[in-house]
């Protein structure tokens, strides 16, 4: 379903693959942010992924970056589907908190413009959030 969704290339809509049911089925939701074209000359095309999965309803979030020719590079992991970036803006993936425990006001704003950042601070508010590694796969 990935290649389906890069191929089509439509950003922010949401496509859903599979149902999640108690009794063992999943569901995969996907979400094209856009592309990024860095000042080096690459592109890297960025899309979010949750997989709902298990008995008590799990999810594992993951933001997933592809190169130009649609191949997986590699992912951030995230602690929660709440984590997830909002929008693709000017090279940058921005973040706003919908958390109930985190400012509403503060939002993180990661830059790819020179490249894939290995690491990333996803801030909570101004003295607390998440750091997140970007995974080769």
């Amino acid at each position: 379903m990935q290649k389906h969704v890069l191929e089509q290339a439509i950003i922010n809509k949401l496509y859903i693959d599979g149902k999640w049911t108690q009794s063992g089925g999943t569901e995969t939701h996907l979400k094209y942010l856009g592309k990024i074209k860095t000042q080096g000359g690459q592109t890297f095309k960025i899309m979010n992924s949750i997989w709902l999965w298990g008995l008590s309803h799990r999810a594992t979030s993951r933001i997933l970056i592809f190169n130009n020719k649609n191949q997986y590079i590699g992912n951030y992991y995230l602690n929660s589907i709440r984590d997830l970036p909002t929008e693709l803006k000017n090279g940058a993936l921005i973040f706003k908190n919908s958390d109930v425990e985190c400012n509403k006001k503060t939002q993180t704003i990661v830059n790819f413009r020179n490249g894939i950042p290995k690491q990333f601070f996803r801030k909570c508010n101004e003295k607390s959030g998440d750091i997140y590694s970007f995974d080769k796969e």
